[in-house]
């Protein structure tokens, strides 16, 4: 392979490898608001647009980790999809709403129409085990076609605990204590 070529194709990975290294911005300054509106925007046709923050386990459940520039995004996809940009206040304000906050939205699959009520969610990264600020279980799970019920549920964990390149586990208990399920959590892999 010439100089040439080996520079240019290396080009795409040093300009990748920042963003990957970086991690989950757990705040935003200025320049990665706008470039999530921009990939808000641009996502309105990607059905896909948000793998970067989904995580499946092997029991079927997924959580989705709304980090500032997921909700950043999601907004703009919205607001874009609906045909009205956003206002130059709504970043604030929706990265107000969960401000020191990560967010977790997990669907998660029982037996029974209240499976999830008592659930208890905890972080555990390396040796720290960070309990959940705010825990809110659907209490009436809905029924699907096999059978099984899904329940959604928000969980809100202190972010001044976390480092934005970290890796842990959501780990949800039911309310007897023992451990229902299991997400591994790459906050590297994040923006």
């Amino acid at each position: 392979m010439s100089r040439t070529r080996a520079v240019v194709a290396l080009v795409p990975a040093l300009a990748l490898g920042p963003a990957l290294a970086a991690g989950a911005a757990l705040t935003l300054d200025e320049t990665a608001r706008r470039e999530a509106i921009r990939a808000g925007e641009k996502s309105v046709g990607d059905d896909g647009f948000d793998a970067e923050w989904r995580v499946n386990n092997n029991r079927g459940e997924s959580v989705s980790v709304l980090t500032p520039f997921h909700r950043l995004v999601v907004a703009a996809r919205h607001a874009t999809f609906n045909g009205k940009p956003l206002k130059p206040g709504d970043p604030d304000k929706i990265l107000k709403e969960n401000r020191e906050r990560l967010v977790l939205w997990v669907e998660l699959r029982g037996t029974s129409e209240d499976f999830a009520r008592r659930y208890l969610p905890r972080l555990v990264v390396g040796d720290r085990e960070i309990k959940a600020a705010f825990v809110q279980n659907e209490r009436t799970a809905s029924r699907q076609a096999d059978g099984q019920y899904v329940a959604r549920c928000l969980y809100g964990f202190p972010s001044r605990d976390l480092d934005g390149r970290a890796k842990g586990a959501l780990i949800v208990a039911d309310g007897d204590g023992r451990d229902v399920s299991r997400f591994v959590i790459d906050l590297a892999a994040m923006r």
